[in-house]
């Protein structure tokens, strides 16, 4: 099997995080920043409301994964779509959903994007920005993804699906008939492997038979790439690249990015699984960390420049959580609404 080519990968086994400009614009540059912080302060504000005992549902954090869930879903337009993952609120965010709606729909409020339906991350959807939602289980995005490509080789558009998951998901026979049928047709579709490591507490040399999911993308004749998941830049890059290449109707790409989650795989995971040396090693991998530090030592950006940015960005999410809470339960005749069997 011939080595899938890695894109600004560290040689050790942690991801060095970004160690340079590269071709990224500085306005680019400094909108990722912003991308992060949003999908940062968001969390930790919903950690408030769920330590309060105000939301509705499970939670699995995306910490420490900001930069691959912002890097790649910046590369894509307002009306390509996204079918995020288990822990896509980033992706979700990134996209453009309404932080206030978000916020909605954890603390089951008519307001949100679900309607009142409550439940989490689990059923959003925002088709004003492409976000179709997420499947019900694991792995039913894959197929999602292949049908909603399918849709725009139809309509002849030259919009993209992301498809998100993480190497777990990997193993579902879904993925295998989805990357074989999406393949085949070379439909629009950018796969995004967000591989952390566990799949909830089985790390991913128990559970794969290849040295990365990319590898796999050979076997069905797609473009695989390995990319460090901790820096916003080398994501953006490698989706740029996989974005351009279906738009040009050359098919699919697999991008699988190494990264990590900085907190359990839920929210009051004891974690047994791990070592605290080695979320301490990745912590100092931090990207929102590091990518600020990347931004000053190469003048895109000063401190005074970061600071009001993070100020503006808290402003938005404390107003957005304003906003939700204000919002409204839904009465019980909203549990009959929109069933039709």
């Amino acid at each position: 099997m011939t080595s899938t080519p890695r894109h600004r990968m560290s040689t050790g086994s942690v991801a060095a995080g970004p160690t340079r400009e590269d071709d990224v614009e500085s306005e680019v540059q400094l909108s990722l920043l912003r991308g992060m912080l949003r999908v940062s302060l968001w969390e930790e504000r919903l950690f408030r409301l769920i330590e309060e005992g105000r939301t509705s549902g499970f939670y699995h954090a995306g910490r420490g994964q900001e930069a691959t869930a912002v890097g790649s879903v910046s590369a894509l337009r307002s009306d390509d779509y996204l079918l995020y993952n288990h822990r896509g609120m980033g992706q979700a965010i990134a996209k453009g959903v309404p932080l206030d709606r978000l916020f909605g729909d954890f603390l089951g409020m008519v307001e949100g994007t679900t309607g009142g339906l409550g439940a989490g991350i689990v059923h959003i959807a925002w088709p004003e920005v492409g976000v179709l939602g997420q499947s019900g289980t694991l792995g039913g995005g894959f197929v999602l993804a292949a049908g909603a490509g399918l849709s725009i080789r139809y309509r002849q558009t030259d919009q993209v699906v992301m498809c998100f998951f993480g190497e777990g998901a990997s193993n579902r026979g879904t993925w295998h008939e989805a990357a074989n049928a999406v393949s085949l047709w070379k439909l629009p579709v950018v796969w995004l492997c967000e591989n952390n490591g566990y799949a909830i507490s089985v790390p991913a040399s128990a559970a794969l038979s290849t040295p990365q999911v990319a590898d796999r993308a050979s076997a069905y004749g797609m473009t695989g790439v390995v990319v460090d998941g901790m820096d916003p830049i080398a994501v953006r890059e490698a989706t740029d690249e996989a974005v351009a290449r279906a738009r040009a109707g050359e098919g699919p790409t697999l991008i699988e990015a190494m990264t990590y989650r900085l907190r359990g795989h839920y929210e009051g995971d004891p974690e047994s699984y791990r070592t605290r040396d080695e979320v301490d090693q990745w912590r100092a991998r931090d990207p929102l960390v590091t990518f600020p530090e990347l931004l000053l030592s190469t003048e895109v950006a000063t401190q005074a420049t970061i600071d009001s940015i993070r100020a503006e960005v808290a402003a938005e999410v404390d107003a957005a959580a304003e906003v939700a809470l204000r919002g409204t339960l839904p009465g019980a005749e909203r549990v009959m609404q929109g069933l039709y069997a």
